[in-house]
């Protein structure tokens, strides 16, 4: 049936009506409710775009750093601070404020809000040091900086590890090895 055009119920209707194939038993109840049919896209799919997407780009234009520093939490409840951005301009423009007063203000905020952040955990480290204790880590890390420290591990035993350390010691000997038989056995250069 792959041949004809339309859905499994019209393909059936035409094959009953050229008595092709016998009337099947849910036939007639399809045809008393037929199968709702969708619209078709005709292959374009069209963008989804929310009234917060433009106040996002303008955020990142202004600060490119925090698509990195402010990374995007996918298993996290809070919003990325560029979403949070483009709310506040939005909810002031609701409440008459005009646009670059907004942003303004809401560039401001997001400004405190990290300065606030960074001064906390300056806090902290001073709590620490004055208890004697080791501070904790950054609540407020930035993204490159997560990264490194799960890098962290595997960087320091790539250097300290006796097996690493002896499969180098290997390559370097075939290397030489290697370099000798290039170069003759009596060194760089000899005849």
């Amino acid at each position: 049936m792959s041949f004809m055009k339309g859905d499994l119920f019209t393909k059936t209707r035409k094959l009953v009506k050229g008595l092709a194939i016998a009337k099947p038993t849910w036939f007639k109840a399809m045809e008393e409710a037929p199968p709702v049919t969708f619209p078709r896209t005709d292959g374009k799919v069209e963008k989804i775009t929310l009234p917060e997407d433009v106040y996002i780009k303008k955020f990142f234009k202004k600060h490119p750093d925090s698509k990195h520093e402010d990374a995007i939490r996918i298993s996290g409840f809070d919003p990325p601070p560029a979403r949070v951005f483009a709310w506040r301009v939005l909810e002031m423009k609701e409440q008459g404020v005009s646009e670059g007063e907004a942003m303004a203000v809401a560039d401001m905020e997001y400004q405190a809000e990290k300065k606030a952040k960074i001064m906390a955990y300056r806090r902290l480290k001073q709590i620490a040091r004055l208890q004697g204790k080791r501070p904790p880590p950054n609540p407020y890390p930035s993204a490159i900086k997560e990264i490194q420290a799960e890098e962290r591990k595997y960087v320091y035993e790539r250097f300290h590890n006796p097996e690493i350390k002896k499969i180098v010691q290997r390559m370097k000997e075939e290397k030489e090895i290697e370099m000798r038989e290039r170069w003759g056995t009596g060194g760089r250069g000899g005849s």
